[in-house]
């Protein structure tokens, strides 16, 4: 294939279509289950004591490239996530990709590599996908949807319901890096950084703590951030939560811009973080069993559920209270 950019042609069907397949999506995705000439394909799920697990998501961040990631890999990373922090094991993705006409095919060579390679990380094989060309200005470059299949134990039981009055809620990193390298990358305001994103896979960490029987919830706190997630479970649960700012992971490049424009790191999103609520007894197996890890080495017990009204409580530095309210505005679109 001699073409730089996507053509409309690229996807009517023809031979520029099936070049672009063959030369780029199949060549990075290459594995046994991906048949890009079939209607629909086969997939070999492991027998055993296991329930399926389905997901979906989109993607649409700008810059396409951004300091520690790019949507190639942020696709594979968000949907196998959330598989992840549900229990269980990724499997299978199917990949859909919009790419607007004019976009430099060295470009999606580019994303489509890394998209392969973080699948290879992760252990997911892309077992089917489609490609659309969109006309100039009808698009953002790429756009990538994910539909993610896995397995998880059935012994293991995750959700809101099984939160309790006095669990233990942590987290697994700093917060608020992605959102602020995205901003940072698209150079707005005059500000410049080498801040990276932590998108990243999260399962070593979420497999790290299911064996514990305290284990009630899991999280991973992308759009809205961690404050997002203690809101739906003060919703779900209709108890509070209180949280210690000394104890909540923020780096001190992401905090300076928070600062300098007004933002609450708080509500900034997270790529390869979890949060996680854990039954009191069982928070310092939890914190300990993340601390071992490279990915989990940050991770911090920083707050609790209580028995109050459903509101979300930030202990200050100084030794205040404030509310964090529920998120309404977007203040950084199109970061995921």
């Amino acid at each position: 294939m001699q073409d730089t950019h996507i053509a409309l042609a690229h996807g009517n069907g023809g031979r520029f279509m099936r070049e672009l397949i063959e030369e780029v999506f199949a060549r990075h995705l290459a594995n046994p289950d991906l048949d890009v000439h079939a209607d629909a394909v086969p997939i070999d799920v492991p027998r055993g004591d296991g329930q399926l697990m389905f997901t979906t998501d989109g993607f649409t961040v700008q810059p396409i490239e951004f300091p520690g990631g790019d949507i190639g890999m942020l696709a594979v990373h968000g949907t196998t996530n959330d598989l992840a922090v549900s229990g269980a094991t990724p499997l299978y993705l199917s990949l859909n990709a919009f790419i607007e006409e004019g976009t430099e095919i060295a470009l999606l060579e580019r994303v489509v590599a890394s998209l392969a390679r973080a699948a290879r990380e992760v252990g997911v094989r892309v077992a089917a996908g489609d490609t659309k060309v969109v006309r100039r200005g009808e698009g953002g470059g790429i756009y990538l949807a994910t539909t993610g299949v896995g397995l998880r134990p059935r012994h293991v039981e995750l959700g809101l319901h099984r939160i309790r009055e006095g669990d233990t809620i942590l987290v697994s990193g700093p917060v608020g890096d992605h959102g602020i390298a995205v901003m940072l990358a698209r150079e707005q305001f005059g500000l410049r950084g080498d801040l990276q994103s932590d998108a990243a896979s999260v399962l070593p960490l979420t497999q790290a703590l299911l064996p514990l029987d305290g284990l009630r919830f899991m999280r991973d706190p992308t759009r809205g951030g961690l404050a997002t997630v203690l809101h739906e479970i003060c919703q779900a649960t209709g108890r509070g939560v209180r949280v210690r700012e000394p104890e909540i992971p923020v780096r001190d490049p992401v905090r300076s811009v928070c600062e300098m424009l007004g933002y609450d790191p708080y509500y900034l999103a997270c790529e390869g973080r979890v949060v996680a609520v854990v039954a009191p007894e069982a928070a310092a197996d939890a914190l300990s069993a993340w601390k071992a890890l490279p990915q989990g080495r940050d991770a911090r017990r920083i707050g609790t559920v209580t028995g109050a009204r459903p509101h979300l409580v930030l202990e200050t530095e100084l030794g205040g209270e404030r509310l964090l309210d529920e998120l309404e505005d977007d203040p950084l679109p199109r970061i995921c």
